[in-house]
């Protein structure tokens, strides 16, 4: 177990949970499962469980947000009842006021006891049908997807135990349930909803790992819980039941083909509009208005091959070239003028850039003086005497869409950070795989510009 940090200069504690050390999970009858009724009987004298308990008890008392890890990406936790812990997610995220969030639960019964505070039936059970109830146009849904990637938009019941800030002025909100075991016991333990964007700045790539959430707000917040990196790597799909037809708002974790097989969705509509510029006064649902998923580089989705004048085009005076390549990107395989070489640069890898490659493109400032000796080609010692180097990042995200979701918002951190001055990222087939639409959808929120080469 890697040992809890308290951040240097900042108040931001790292405390690191490791799942198997934090105790049992416990299912009781009928589902035997999440969806059902479920404790967790935690260890004794158990380190792990001791730091679950410290977030817990922040999340209960303090407005300051707790940064945990999902399936998804890491989220920064409140608890969705208490306005002043909503209002510090919007503080240290730096997020607009009428963006709305998204809340997270740990089983059934706790959403059916927040949809109907005042009904008789708080047992959670499938019969306890009252006003405010999970609309039936969800069942195969969470029956198929829950716990997991993807949120529902349910009615704001009235009165709503909702802080009025987590669904701004909708009348709808958006629920999941994550399927991430560290995530549902620290809601569980919590004894409340959590609401819980990204646990990234406003705007900024999304966070999947504890370091990621550290470089956005360290100093913002108290706590980020560890563990470990995310499995999906992009946010959960956003779908909407109470029109017809049914309409997905976001892709994500969940596929629009998977959604397709489910009894009631077959006919389901696009609801999103992939340019990063499409803002609208009156968002449907979390993550739909503003820039999302930007690095401080400008990023270009390029369909299409590697061309070297293509990026150097849109390359500033001097600047360095960040490369992020899917299915058929290779350094080796850049097209490069006459009289040009490509070296590899040997210098060590900063931490938590292991997958980052970096070369020179040298080529010729001016053309080859006719009194040169000798008839063979340039030798390294001649390009570099007459040549511009120019320098080039690269990240490989994986030739799978699942890969490439898991990689990408880490790859265009990791790019950020070594001093890139433009990312260029090459472009997927939406329909190749299932994660494939939203990681599109997540490039073209990122990206400044969409070419073809």
């Amino acid at each position: 177990m890697d040992q809890d940090k308290q951040t240097s200069g900042s108040k931001t504690q790292i405390l690191t949970v490791d799942l198997d050390e934090i105790g049992d999970f416990i299912f009781h009858e009928p589902e035997k499962s999440f969806l059902g009724d479920w404790d967790i009987n935690l260890a004794k004298d158990s380190h792990d469980a001791n730091n679950l308990l410290q977030a817990v008890k922040q999340l209960q008392t303090s407005s300051r947000p707790v940064a945990f890890p999902t399936e998804t990406v890491y989220g920064l936790g409140a608890d969705a009842t208490r306005s002043d812990a909503v209002a510090g997610i919007y503080a240290a995220k730096q997020r607009p006021a009428d963006n709305p969030l998204i809340v997270h639960i740990s089983s059934l019964g706790q959403l059916r006891r927040l949809l109907a505070p005042t009904a008789g039936s708080q047992d959670g059970s499938p019969d306890a049908r009252t006003q405010g109830e999970i609309p039936a146009i969800y069942d195969p849904l969470i029956s198929r997807f829950w716990p997991g990637p993807l949120t529902i938009l349910l009615p704001l019941p009235n009165p709503s135990p909702l802080a009025p800030a987590v669904t701004g002025s909708l009348s709808t909100f958006g629920v999941r349930m994550p399927s991430s075991r560290l995530a549902l016991a620290l809601i569980h333990l919590a004894g409340r909803p959590l609401a819980a964007p990204s646990a990234n700045a406003s705007t900024k790539p999304s966070p999947t790992t504890a370091a990621h959430v550290l470089h956005d707000l360290a100093g913002r917040i108290d706590l980020i819980i560890d563990g470990g990196p995310c499995t999906v790597g992009i946010e959960s799909t956003v779908v909407d039941g109470l029109t017809h037809p049914p309409a997905i708002l976001r892709p994500g974790g969940v596929s629009i083909d998977m959604i397709r097989q489910c009894p009631g969705w077959e006919h389901v509509a696009i609801g999103y509009n992939n340019s990063q510029n499409a803002e609208m006064s009156a968002p449907r649902a979390p993550g739909m208005k503003y820039k999302h998923y930007s690095p401080k580089a400008r990023v270009i989705l390029v369909h299409g091959r590697l061309s070297f004048g293509l990026l150097t085009n849109y390359r500033p005076a001097r600047g360095k070239i960040g490369l992020a390549s899917t299915m058929t990107w290779r350094a080796e395989d850049l097209e490069v003028p006459q009289h040009t070489i490509i070296q590899d640069q040997n210098a060590p890898q900063d931490p938590g850039t292991k997958d980052l490659r970096r070369f020179a493109v040298k080529t010729l400032a001016a053309d080859v003086p006719n009194d040169r000796s000798g008839d063979g080609p340039l030798t390294n010692g001649e390009i570099d005497q007459r040549s511009e180097s120019i320098q080039f990042s690269s990240v490989n995200l994986g030739k799978e869409a699942a890969s490439i979701a898991r990689n990408l918002f880490s790859a265009l951190r990791e790019l950020d950070l070594d001093g890139v001055d433009v990312i260029f990222v090459e472009a997927i087939n939406e329909t190749d795989g299932d994660a494939a639409a939203a990681v599109m959808n997540r490039i073209r929120k990122a990206a400044e510009s969409e070419i073809r080469s």
